[in-house]
């Protein structure tokens, strides 16, 4: 029997020698952000990663915000057809017992057992916070409130939130009814990206029923940061929240905050964060597509070494500090057994700093390597047995 080497897991490529020293090198210790929110998450809209967070995957109390999945899963039955905005939809006593003007809550002022057309109650729902209209909403997709609170939970665990759970539509105050604040951020990156016909209503500025004009709570409409949505939360458990988006110079940023003690203070470190993050963060290119990365070593093949290539440009959004402490490595069964497929990656590149996400790319032999014949990988036998530290 050939002996075989024993693989060693994890590589430091020569390629990414002098990148990786940056991280050694003697500098001042990262500068975390900091925020009062109790809860924080501040996301890439276009690549989902995760710029900054404070407790983002505890669950929380989400209030009215919890309402973007009461809208998400609407949005899901106009697009499927089961209902129009142009219906008119019943708002029942129950309706406005919970969530009128009876309730003393956030209300569009709907009268008890009218008929309003879908696209009004939306707007109530999203530009006023609207209670009763939310209740409407559900008792019509399902027939009743805790109906329609096991849809919103089935398109959660279809999103893979994995710290949701809701009980009520209105984001209503219930020891169960939860979400996180990365939760948030991915299921507002959601509408944004996977329902831009419907996300327009999130950036209006007013809306009047009954006589009754209200002003969108969400601060951040009002001021000169490109913030165009979405939702804003509020109860006395959880204090003041907001999911923003905002677009400046063409990159878009994703903004949870919750556990503020006031509206002024929401709306002043929410608009802080995100001008932090547009003027901190820029994108770095690390490595052009199918660059050679590393050469590594080949059992039993006809070539002794691997050229390792990325497939495609390897890029990174962090600040410039991050950019100075970043680490990368290569991770691969050492050394490779052929035949070597360049179907298949065959190593990773890990990219590493601190107050980021890790960037894992699958890297790739830039060719196939056959297996040798019965007398080379003979030779690489007896040069394991021989030399086995230099493998």
């Amino acid at each position: 029997m050939n002996p075989r080497p024993m693989p060693a897991r994890h590589f430091f490529a020569p390629f990414f020698l002098a990148l990786a020293l940056l991280a050694f090198l003697p500098r001042p210790a990262f500068a975390q952000q900091q925020t009062p929110a109790a809860y924080a998450c501040l996301m890439d809209a276009d690549s989902g990663a995760i710029l900054f967070e404070k407790n983002a995957d505890v669950p929380m109390a989400p209030a009215s915000m919890s309402k973007l999945m009461s809208m998400l899963v609407l949005f899901d039955r106009i697009e499927a057809g089961d209902i129009a905005l142009q219906d008119e939809v019943l708002v029942s006593v129950n309706a406005w017992e919970k969530g009128g003007a009876k309730s003393g809550s956030s209300t569009m002022f709907a009268d008890p057992n009218s008929r309003i057309p879908l696209e009004d109650l939306v707007r109530g729902v999203i530009v006023q916070s609207a209670n009763d209209a939310s209740i409407a909403i559900a008792e019509r997709l399902s027939g009743s409130e805790a109906d329609f609170a096991r849809d919103m939970n089935a398109r959660a665990q279809a999103l893979g939130l994995e710290h949701s759970h809701f009980v009520n539509a209105s984001g209503w105050p219930h020891p169960q009814h939860n979400m996180s604040a990365i939760d948030l951020a991915r299921l507002a990156r959601h509408i944004y990206l996977q329902q831009p016909q419907h996300y327009a209503y999130y950036a209006e500025r007013e809306f009047a029923w009954n006589g009754i004009s209200q002003r969108n709570r969400n601060p951040l409409l009002d001021m000169d940061i490109g913030a165009d949505g979405l939702k804003t939360g509020h109860t006395e458990e959880s204090g003041y929240g907001l999911v923003a988006s905002a677009e400046s110079n063409g990159r878009r940023l994703i903004l949870v905050v919750n556990g503020l003690e006031s509206e002024r203070q929401r709306a002043e470190e929410a608009a802080r964060l995100l001008r932090w993050g547009f003027n901190a963060f820029r994108t770095y290119r690390l490595l052009e597509g199918d660059a050679i990365i590393a050469k590594v070593p080949v059992w039993h093949g006809r070539q002794d070494k691997a050229e390792l290539v990325a497939r495609r440009p390897v890029e990174a959004l962090w600040t410039a500090e991050q950019r100075d402490k970043m680490q990368a490595r290569i991770v691969y069964d050492s050394p490779l057994y052929a035949p070597v497929d360049v179907e298949q990656p065959v190593a990773r590149l890990i990219v590493e700093t601190p107050g980021a996400q890790s960037l894992e790319i699958p890297l790739w032999s830039n060719a196939a390597i056959p297996r040798a014949g019965v007398f080379s990988r003979a030779l690489d036998s007896l040069e394991a047995l021989l030399f086995p530290r230099l493998l």
